[in-house]
């Protein structure tokens, strides 16, 4: 309850009785509970049939190679060593995007242009019975081809690191900041389950020099929308969420039962007030959520064969391949939309790399290869992949030509995500970069274009979702990729 709409004299006591409670929740896991209980002056969102339930994304910080990952191209190995222009491809340097397009400065006599063109790094095999090559990097992803849809036709307006947080936010990054597609789903979607909150962040978050915590953050939606970071290799796993020690469940139980007497009391004195009911029920979850996150979290009554399936006996794969058990443990539990971070370094991110690429990504692609295989072939086995949506995705991809090297540098023109369940074609790639995997040439998305996809399979139209007195461009509500809907 808001302290300034109770009688002042009742202000100090309820202040002092809620810090003597033990309760310890903090306030962005409280707010995530809001939602339900304050939307009395929204306007209804009109729904459409969803398709799934619930959303897990993952997030490769820094900016995966597609022509290292799901996007091959044999002309590198052709012309390697020539820069673009000594080649009969010089026309790739032509940008294809439309003039209503804004877009990063683009010079082809830019530096990383003249370098040379740089090799694939790993080979390529044809996976699944669809027959999509998938890098030999990725070989239990490989094994799941059938399952994903394949875009590689994405590109970004960010040729630095802010394409982060414009991957989230569909805002490039001197716009401000602005609501991410996990709280935009939050915003629009009801509780599946009431002792859990509907947005999970796990994995480090995005560095503060490309967009911090912003992109899980709903900036003028409010923070009841933000999502809530779960520590899951950490002793208190929901930051302030245990009680104070030394207090016991049923004296924490008599406490709230006191508290709810309080409330009823208030209640009678100010009838109208919805922050107070609100309140009320975040004070209840918050309570319930002290017994339900360390359960979800606590993955040792899972299965042996369970627990290797995601790489938990491999060191490379243990922290990931946990998060992501984790991950399908709370879409199980009902919670709408898990993100999960992979590569922060407090910098730029481990996939940037600029050097030493096959070094680097074959160690970042060995630790998420068998986790990410796991997180599918379990959902699917468990009948849960239907009703769960995938979608696996980096801020951009790397240039065609070398970089003090033996590396590639930033290219927001053109590159890969994916995405699986949820009503998803399986299968199939969608898309496509020219001969050098320079620009997108085949059907070409901005990335809100896997927004309204990911919106529109849980049953949302991304152009209802809105608040009052707030524009949006029309570049934030992005356009569903149909194509790769089954």
């Amino acid at each position: 309850m808001n302290e300034h709409m109770l009688p002042s004299a009742t202000r100090p006591l309820r202040r002092a009785f809620l810090s003597d409670l033990g309760l310890g929740f903090g306030s962005v896991a409280l707010t995530a509970m809001l939602r339900d209980d304050l939307i009395a002056d929204q306007q209804p969102v009109e729904a459409i049939a969803p398709k799934a339930k619930s959303v897990i994304w993952l997030f490769m910080i820094g900016g995966a190679s597609h022509m290292e990952t799901f996007d091959p191209k044999p002309a590198l190995n052709k012309y390697a060593g020539k820069t673009i222009q000594e080649t009969p491809l010089a026309h790739v340097l032509k940008s294809p995007l439309l003039e209503n397009e804004r877009v990063v400065a683009f010079d082809p006599n830019n530096g990383f242009i003249r370098h040379d063109i740089y090799p694939m790094q790993i080979g390529f095999k044809q996976r699944g019975a669809s027959g999509l090559e998938v890098s030999d990097w990725l070989p239990h992803t490989g094994d799941c081809i059938d399952d994903l849809a394949v875009i590689r036709s994405m590109w970004t307006e960010d040729s630095n690191h802010g394409a982060q947080l414009q991957f989230h936010t569909g805002r490039h990054r001197v716009d401000g900041f602005f609501p991410s597609i996990g709280s935009w789903a939050n915003y629009g979607l009801g509780s599946l389950n009431d002792e859990l909150p509907k947005f999970i962040v796990m994995g480090q978050p995005v560095a503060d020099c490309c967009g911090g915590r912003e992109c899980h953050r709903a900036n003028y939606l409010g923070p009841q929308f933000d999502g809530v970071p779960l520590a899951i290799e950490s002793r208190e796993p929901l930051p302030y969420a245990s009680p104070v020690d030394g207090i016991f469940h049923e004296e924490q139980a008599s406490e709230f039962d006191l508290l709810r007497k309080l409330n009823a009391q208030s209640a009678l004195q100010f009838p109208d007030d919805e922050a107070l009911r609100a309140r009320v029920r975040s004070y209840e979850l918050a309570y319930r959520m002290q017994t339900a996150v360390p359960e979800v979290v606590n993955v040792s009554r899972e299965t042996q064969e369970t627990q290797n399936l995601y790489g938990l006996d491999h060191q490379d794969t243990k922290s990931f391949g946990l998060q992501m058990l984790t991950a399908r443990r709370l879409v199980e539990r009902g919670v709408r939309f898990v993100q999960v971070y992979h590569g922060s370094n407090g910098g730029a991110g481990q996939w940037d790399n600029h050097k030493g690429l096959a070094r680097g990504h074959a160690r970042l692609c060995r630790q998420i290869d068998q986790p990410v295989a796991g997180l599918l072939k379990d959902l699917k086995r468990r009948g849960l992949l239907d009703e769960t949506l995938v979608v696996w995705a980096t801020e951009f991809g790397r240039t065609p030509g070398s970089q003090h090297g033996d590396g590639r540098d930033h290219h927001p023109f053109g590159f890969t995500v994916w995405m699986a369940g949820g009503g998803i074609r399986g299968g199939v790639a969608h898309g496509a970069t020219d001969e050098l995997g320079f620009h997108a040439v085949e059907d070409r998305h901005y990335v809100t274009d896997i927004h309204a996809t990911v919106l529109h399979q849980l049953g949302l139209n991304p152009r209802q979702l809105a608040v009052p007195g707030r524009k949006r461009l029309e570049k934030e509500f992005g356009n569903v990729i149909h194509d790769v809907i089954a």
